[in-house]
């Protein structure tokens, strides 16, 4: 057994996995239990009560998170002209059009999110193999199609983070950082939940929080309770 395995047995076993905690107490676990040597990344698996398979049941969109995610985020942009200088201005990393789009089919993917003016569009189609499968994919739903990819890289920057439902209805979502003051993590938690409960398809039927569980990255998951926030 490598020593990796053995401190997340350990993890595992201080607590109670099979109890559900409320939220505050969750974080004080995963924060104790956060222990490598860099900044454990925190964050939610919530289980929704939707079919994914059905269009107008696929939850996707994104969140602003008020304490940020501690983590630098890096932006490619696809724009031109007074667009691409703005958004250049704003921080972009990548900025460009058809020379992007030739950096990224060489093999180019050090940025965490993709934006695009709606004219560069048929540009980063070309793309879908590559950004696709990564989930880098701009899209009007959560923001990353726009005719204003400045503000949006100014909001990603700030602690906009995307979410959406996986094939089996789950949705990651990054909470912070295991260093965040515990009130920090909770009001992150507190706006993606909030967000979700909003965003609820009309035609999902029974009980819409499943089952969630909070996690750093190498701790295991402990249990939410969400029965509140069901509404």
């Amino acid at each position: 057994m490598t020593r990796a395995g053995k401190r997340y047995d350990d993890a595992a076993a201080s607590f109670d996995r099979e109890q559900i905690y409320e939220a505050a107490d969750a974080i004080g676990i995963v924060q104790r239990l956060a222990t490598a040597k860099f900044d454990e990344t925190v964050e939610a698996c919530i289980r929704l009560g939707v079919d994914p398979r059905k269009a107008d049941q696929m939850v996707r969109g994104t969140v602003a998170l008020p304490s940020g995610t501690g983590k630098d985020v890096r932006v490619a942009v696809f724009a031109q002209g007074d667009a691409a200088t703005a958004a250049q201005a704003a921080g972009a990393e990548f900025v460009g059009a058809d020379d992007l789009a030739a950096q990224i089919e060489g093999g180019m993917l050090d940025f965490d999110v993709t934006i695009a003016t709606p004219d560069l569009m048929p540009v980063v189609g070309r793309l879908g193999r590559v950004l696709g499968p990564r989930g880098l994919m701009p899209n009007p739903k959560t923001g990353t199609v726009t005719p204003d990819p400045a503000k949006a890289v100014e909001e990603f920057k700030g602690g906009k983070v995307e979410y959406r439902t996986d094939r089996n209805g789950n949705v990651h979502v990054m909470v912070g950082k295991a260093s965040f003051d515990p009130a920090a993590l909770e009001a992150n938690l507190k706006a993606i939940i909030d967000e979700l409960a909003k965003v609820k398809p009309a035609s999902a039927k029974g009980r819409y929080f499943r089952k969630a569980t909070l996690s750093s990255t190498m701790g295991p998951g402990v249990r939410l309770d969400l029965s509140r926030a069901e509404g």
